[in-house]
């Protein structure tokens, strides 16, 4: 280790002294994290951006998802190293980052790593029973960062591959509140989620531009529509139904398909949406608000037309309705990409909500 690096490591300790020692006041007047949706800095030595760790974020956060007319990085990654202590102070400024390295990687972001790290804690690390560190709100208000270590790069590289759907789902968590924040500030339709409450027994907040389409008995659309960018949603529900049993997505995908057929048509004759077979279309076990509920993302296709575009899709079954629900999600904007705007509709897909028992028995007995 040069003389240099020595001088440099010094002050990265004085910094990082009291990092864990950050105690939340009732109030929190610091400013909010910089930094775009989606956006991750990983903050690892520059000679192992290509190491088995780096290759490993890259495959968990940086992965591209297939079910968009065009593959997009689920997030955007960034590398960066820490050669000075402005670069420290810069990357501590983003809403997202990542610091990965071997435990005893003699580099600044090691140094830096164990700096922040308690006896502990390093300890264990050393005897593999944690690697992994995520911390919110640590500089700024509405910040992720994660602090990744083990005893070397292959170690490190297994458990983040091992462990990509908690690691990665906690940030997507984060990521969905911001959106909400984002999708709503400008307003939203209150009296139309209190309306669909008392009349179908559900939920949602919206948007406040989008207007409401069909309304039947068991199914709802709504539409906003830009010259560039046309997006709708739509609802349907079946009662009488014990459970998810059954539901898979050939299920899921044939009733989509015959839903769209009735109510998405195009503006050519015998135009209409449906499933896109000839791409990748997934789907995922997941809960929304509590409710076990299985995500179905993948494209469209118009019939007898050029238009396409991606989609997604939930089925939820709300136990005390005994209803099986589907809400979909799709867009029509070929000069922009998707993945913007699913992120969005996954943010309103949660914030979906069935009737409680209480709010059943107040509708019953107003009808």
């Amino acid at each position: 280790m040069t003389r240099m690096h020595h001088h440099r490591l010094f002050f990265l300790f004085t910094l990082a002294a009291g990092l864990f020692l950050w105690n939340a006041c009732e109030g929190d007047y610091r400013r909010s994290a910089q930094g775009g949706f989606s956006e991750i800095i990983v903050v690892m030595d520059s000679t192992e951006w290509d190491s088995p760790t780096a290759d490993a974020i890259r495959a968990t956060f940086g992965r591209e998802r297939m079910t968009l007319p065009r593959p997009e990085a689920r997030y955007d990654l960034r590398f960066m190293d820490l050669r000075t202590n402005r670069d420290l102070e810069y990357v501590k400024n983003f809403k997202n980052t990542i610091f990965a390295a071997p435990l005893e990687e003699e580099s600044n972001v090691g140094a830096f790593i164990r700096a922040v790290m308690s006896d502990d804690i390093k300890q264990r690390i050393a005897d593999g029973r944690n690697f992994a560190f995520p911390l919110k709100d640590r500089w700024y208000r509405d910040q992720w960062t994660l602090f990744l270590s083990a005893t070397d790069h292959e170690t490190l590289s297994r458990r983040i591959r091992e462990s990509e759907k908690s690691l990665v789902g906690y940030l997507d968590e984060l990521e969905r509140e911001r959106w909400q924040r984002e999708i709503y500030r400008r307003g939203e339709q209150v009296h139309l989620a209190d309306s669909l409450m008392k009349n179908h027994g559900f939920r949602i907040r919206v948007q406040h531009d989008y207007r409401i389409g069909v309304d039947t008995t068991n199914f709802v659309s709504m539409r906003r529509y830009l010259h560039d960018n046309d997006r709708w949603i739509w609802f349907a529900w079946f009662d009488d139904k014990d459970g998810m049993d059954g539901i898979d997505q050939e299920w899921i995908n044939a009733v989509r398909d015959s839903l769209n057929e009735k109510y998405i048509r195009g503006t050519r004759e015998e135009s209409f949406v449906t499933t896109e077979y000839r791409r990748a279309i997934e789907t995922i076990e997941t809960r929304i608000n509590g409710k076990p509920a299985l995500e179905t993302r993948g494209t469209w296709r118009m019939t007898n037309d050029l238009m396409g575009g991606p989609f997604l899709h939930y089925t939820v079954y709300d136990e005390n309705q005994r209803r099986i629900y589907m809400m979909e999600f799709a867009q029509f904007a070929p000069r922009h990409s998707k993945r913007r705007f699913m992120n969005q509709f996954e943010a309103m897909a949660y914030t979906f909500e069935t009737a409680s028992p209480e709010e059943l028995e107040a509708l019953a007995g107003s009808r």
